[in-house]
């Protein structure tokens, strides 16, 4: 990947239950080529008390203590997370008409086949697997930067919530 030039921040919404996988992803993003801002959530619903993991809705809905937090461009969203489930999460997110334009790609470590796809019958923008060694979860995670990035066009023109 070249070095980009940095117009304003890519947002990256990062909803990932495992301290582990998202300090990992978190840190592989940040190091990136991409000028990318990374915010992490740790469940669906309620705000957890481990590290800086906060509630995805309400950062989604800016509800309180959230106002100023910036809409993602992009949503990293494990399948599996405690109280509100990935494909719950991810209902929620394509049913909001305020969210729906979203793309979200499911970054899990589930292997059940039929994952797959229920999470595009539901709207997910893409699904990998997350690696199960180091170097491979590097590649993936360098891989949706570039592609969603770099190659893909999204829509321009519309303000950022902030």
């Amino acid at each position: 990947m070249s070095e980009k030039p940095c117009v304003r921040p890519i947002e990256i919404l990062l909803v990932e239950d495992s301290k582990g996988d998202a300090r990992l992803a978190g840190e592989m993003l940040m190091e990136a080529k991409v000028c990318n801002n990374v915010s992490w959530v740790c469940d669906g619903v309620a705000a957890m008390d481990f590290l800086d993991g906060v509630a995805a809705m309400d950062f989604l809905r800016r509800q309180d203590p959230y106002r100023s937090a910036l809409e993602p461009d992009v949503i990293l969203l494990d399948l599996i997370l405690p109280k509100m489930d990935g494909r719950a999460f991810l209902t929620e997110i394509k049913n909001d008409e305020a969210l729906h334009h979203i793309p979200v790609v499911m970054l899990t470590s589930s292997r059940a086949e039929k994952d797959v796809p229920k999470s595009y019958d539901l709207h997910a923008d893409g699904y990998i697997g997350k690696p199960l060694d180091l170097d491979r979860f590097m590649k993936a995670v360098c891989s949706i930067e570039d592609f969603w990035f770099s190659i893909v066009r999204l829509p321009k023109g519309e303000p950022r919530r902030a």
